[in-house]
C-alpha cells in the first residue's frame, strides 16, 4: 500500500496461492491502528466485490475501485499511476529484479530498505565517506 506521494506505507508478501483480495484483508488488518486518519483506499478492478463492503464494515475506510473505460488503446487511470510509479522506483534496485529471497519476510524487508534509501536520497542525505 502506498500513499498519494507513492511512498510505501506497508508491504505484505504472500504466497501465490492466496488471492489478492484475501491478501488485501491481511494487509488491512496490519494497518488498523498505525493509520487512524486514512479514509479512502484506491484499488483496481480485481479488488471489486465483497471487499468493498468488508473495508467499510471492518475499518471504516472507503474502498474506491478505479475502473477502465471502454476507450480503445492506452489511458492513464486515475490514482493507479502512483502505484505504477512506485513499482518503477523499486525496479531500479537489482535485488527486486527476481525473487532471490527464501522467506516472504525477507522480501518485505528488502522493499522497506529500498524505500528508505529512496527517501533518504530525495531528502538529500548521502552516504557518509568513511
Amino acid at each position: 500500500m502506498v500513499d498519494t506521494l507513492g511512498l510505501v506505507l506497508t508491504v505484505l508478501v504472500h504466497s501465490a496461492d492466496i488471492q489478492d483480495r484475501d491478501g488485501a484483508r491481511l494487509l488491512t488488518e496490519q494497518l488498523k491502528c498505525p493509520l487512524p486518519r486514512l479514509r479512502t483506499v484506491f484499488a483496481d478492478g480485481g479488488y471489486a466485490g465483497q471487499l468493498v463492503d468488508w473495508f467499510w464494515d471492518s475499518v471504516r475506510w472507503n474502498l474506491t475501485i478505479v475502473t477502465r473505460t471502454a476507450q480503445q488503446g492506452f489511458e492513464v487511470l486515475p490514482k493507479r499511476w502512483i502505484v505504477e510509479r512506485t513499482f518503477a522506483w523499486l525496479s531500479q534496485y537489482r535485488r527486486h529484479s527476481r525473487d532471490y529471497e527464501e522467506l516472504p519476510e525477507t522480501s518485505e524487508a528488502m522493499i522497506y530498505v529500498s524505500m528508505i534509501r529512496l527517501m533518504l536520497r530525495r531528502a538529500g542525505i548521502r552516504k557518509a565517506n568513511a
